[in-house]
Order: structure tokens, then C-alpha cells, then sequence
């Protein structure tokens, strides 16, 4: 990559550029011939890795260099040993390629009423939130947070975000998935499996925000924001702390302004103005 080119597409659809999936590609075909598995087409809805069906029971997936977050998404598989998630077939670390059981039906949710969704959505967190230890491989939220914060730029919003996690103390003891919504939630069997974890070390209300402002398309009002929040209270999450990491995260996964995008038009920022 030569410097200044990104692998990230800054406008919809978003995800890899063209160069990036093209690169990953090849090394997919490459596993795919020493593992010995079929590699179908690309899936249009792995935007930000190269994933296709590998067979008819498997999926391979290819992750980027430059997606970090992404650097024990096969550990955490791992831990979660098939109950919650995906389970974890078989990985090279080296090359970042992850070939993991295919779900089955495999709709996500973002086709649900609200309140089966809510239900769901609550049951599948519940079995990945599990004990974990801090750099035994994962990387704990307090490490990052601040930095992502001062990344969001220059903007009212940063500030008073800031000011907010300033009064907060996350833990390090659970595993979180970092990337929870309805598109990462997909039907297996009779139930539901997430996919896709950005894992690290923290405390469960830290996953709840990106629920809030999805699934695509959907624009967040203050009530739709105060009902899930009310859902996983009531599952036993602590209101406060989910509306205080709902604008933390809200604000600095908003900021700065996508391509084309307002306050307005973008989800995590809706959810933001909506808690203040």
C-alpha cells in the first residue's frame, strides 16, 4: 500500500476496495487449494473481508492486515467452541484465513419484528458474554477507547463524550463481541449464532450501542433508543452505563462525518443526540 491509500471504501456500500478484495482473493484460493475445500463466489454481504462458501456446511473468510480489530476474531470462535457462535473449523494465523461451520438457515436478523429481535438478540449475547482474561489473547476496550475518542476529531460532541468516559471504569473481565448488531446475528438450526467479532476484554454494555443504530437503514429515534435500552435492562444490564457507552461509541465510530453523511443522516449520531 503506498502511503495515503486506504483499504476502506469512505462511501456506501463501504467495506474493502476493490484492490484490497482482489488481494485478498488470491490468498483465499490459495488456502482454499491447500485445505482442500471448494471456494464459491465471493458473499457480497462480507464487505469489509473476503468471505465466500467453501462447500456446502463451511464458510472461508480472509481478513485484512489493516482490520486489527479483527486479529482474534478465531480465538475468540475458539473459546466459544461452536455454543453462541460459528464454530471455529480450522485457522491460519499467519495468513489471517478462518474457515468456520456455514449457519444454516443463515437469515440475519435484521428481518425480525422488534420485539422476537429484542429476545433473540438477548439470548445469543448472553452465551459469547463469558469470562475472559485480559492480553490472554484479547485486547481490553480502556486501551482503545481514548484513542478512538481523539481520532472522532474536533467536535462538540467528542468533548462532552469524553467528559463521559472520563467518569467511567471499564472492566476487563468479560468477553465482548465489538461489533454486535442484527446483520451479525445469523438463524442456525433453532436458534441463533453471532458472527464476525471485533473481540476484546471489557463489560457487556459496551456491545449494546451498535444494536441501537441498526440494522442499515434504520434512522434511531429517542424512542426506539429508549426501548432497547429498557430490553437489555431488563435482562440485567445497568441502564446507565449502556447510555453512557451509547454515546461514547456513538460518537466516535459517527465521527468524523462520513462522505455525504450529516449529523442527521447517520445512525450513531442520531443515537448519540438522542441520549442528550
Amino acid at each position: 500500500m503506498t502511503s495515503g491509500e486506504s483499504a476502506w471504501l469512505d462511501i456506501a456500500p463501504w467495506g474493502i476496495t476493490a484492490r484490497v478484495a482482489e488481494r485478498l482473493r488470491a490468498t483465499a484460493e490459495e488456502v482454499a487449494r491447500e485445505w482442500g475445500v471448494p471456494l464459491g463466489e465471493r458473499l457480497t454481504a462480507g464487505r469489509f473481508s473476503y468471505v465466500a462458501f467453501a462447500g456446502d456446511d463451511a464458510v472461508l473468510k480472509v481478513v485484512p492486515v489493516e482490520d486489527d480489530g479483527a486479529d482474534h476474531e478465531a480465538d475468540a470462535l475458539a473459546l466459544l467452541a461452536g455454543d453462541g457462535a460459528v464454530r471455529l473449523l480450522r485457522h491460519d494465523r499467519t495468513r489471517r484465513a478462518i474457515l468456520m461451520e456455514r449457519a444454516r438457515p443463515g437469515y440475519d436478523a435484521s428481518r425480525l419484528p422488534d420485539p422476537q429481535t429484542v429476545r433473540d438478540a438477548i439470548a445469543a449475547a448472553k452465551k459469547f458474554w463469558r469470562p475472559a482474561t485480559r492480553g490472554a489473547p484479547f485486547r481490553w476496550i480502556g486501551d482503545h477507547v481514548p484513542r478512538w475518542l481523539d481520532d472522532a476529531g474536533d467536535h462538540y460532541l467528542v468533548r462532552q463524550a469524553k467528559e463521559i468516559y472520563e467518569t467511567m471504569h471499564p472492566n476487563d473481565t468479560t468477553l465482548v463481541h465489538g461489533d454486535f448488531h442484527h446483520h451479525n446475528l445469523l438463524s442456525h438450526e433453532d436458534g441463533w449464532v453471532v458472527i464476525d467479532p471485533k473481540p476484546m476484554v471489557g463489560e457487556p454494555e459496551f456491545d449494546v450501542p451498535t444494536f441501537l443504530w441498526n440494522p442499515i437503514g434504520h434512522l434511531p429515534t429517542t424512542e426506539s433508543v429508549e426501548r432497547w435500552i429498557g430490553a437489555f435492562a431488563e435482562a440485567g444490564l445497568d441502564a446507565n452505563l449502556l447510555r453512557k457507552w451509547a454515546i461514547v461509541r456513538g460518537t466516535y465510530q459517527g465521527l468524523p462525518l462520513s462522505q455525504g453523511l450529516t449529523a442527521e443522516t447517520t445512525p450513531a449520531l442520531r443515537v448519540v443526540r438522542a441520549l442528550l
